[in-house]
């Protein structure tokens, strides 16, 4: 066989076993973008030329995402912002379109004490699709009603409502476990420290008994009276 020829298979062969990867890859990029964003992705999709370009934008908001300095809420500002939401809920009784525009605001404070921009409401809704996509359509849905809160009727405001604060929970309790999970690492921690002190220069472990024993095996003088 010429050499030629030889080389030309070869050549071939890399061609397509780089067109399969690429493929492979595309696939797995696709699947991986779809089970993250879920109906998020589709929508993004609709909006682009190409679910290619759909994929560009939504790797693009992983990467900023990443660079965002996203924490979750102490325990006391869980317990702050849960008061000042039952506080929101009551106000809607008698005055449902303002409960429902502090509803929004309350919400926007929420994310910029999580580490969330807050400078405009298409990139709150980029931001949050990369990490709490389930909840993005009720954000998306209520922030709509709240646009035109003055037309509404009760009903679209209670529907609202009950949307806002499904996002609002999503982010109120989201990495609360996480910081349990630290806090109890950091008093085991401490734990452990205390009684690392307690160990005397040969290894073993001495307590306020043994102490107490030392202290009364020690001969008395008269400097304490012998007392």
């Amino acid at each position: 066989m010429p050499t030629w020829l030889i080389v030309l298979i070869v050549v071939v062969a890399v061609a397509v076993l780089g067109a399969v990867i690429w493929l492979v890859t595309q696939e797995m990029q696709r699947k991986r973008l779809q089970q993250r964003f879920g109906p998020e992705y589709d929508r993004t999709v609709a909006e682009k030329d190409s679910p290619r370009a759909a994929q560009r934008e939504l790797a693009e908001r992983e990467r900023r995402h990443k660079e965002l300095d996203i924490r979750p809420l102490s325990a006391s500002a869980r317990e702050r912002y849960a008061r000042e939401w039952a506080q929101v809920q009551e106000k809607f009784v008698d005055q449902p379109a303002a409960a429902v525009a502090e509803a929004d605001q309350l919400l926007n404070s929420l994310m910029a004490e999580r580490g969330y921009p807050t400078e405009g409401y298409e990139q709150q809704a980029a931001d949050l699709s990369v990490r709490h996509a389930k909840t993005l359509e009720h954000y998306r849905a209520a922030h709509t009603t709240q646009q035109k809160r003055d037309g509404a009727s009760t009903e679209d405001l209670r529907e609202a409502m009950v949307r806002y604060r499904t996002v609002f929970e999503d982010l109120l309790t989201d990495g609360a476990d996480d910081e349990q999970h630290h806090d109890h690492d950091g008093r085991r921690n401490g734990h452990d420290h205390d009684r690392a002190e307690q160990r005397d220069t040969d290894g073993r472990e001495t307590d306020g008994h043994e102490t107490e024993r030392q202290a009364s095996a020690s001969p008395r003088t008269e400097s304490n009276g012998g007392r």
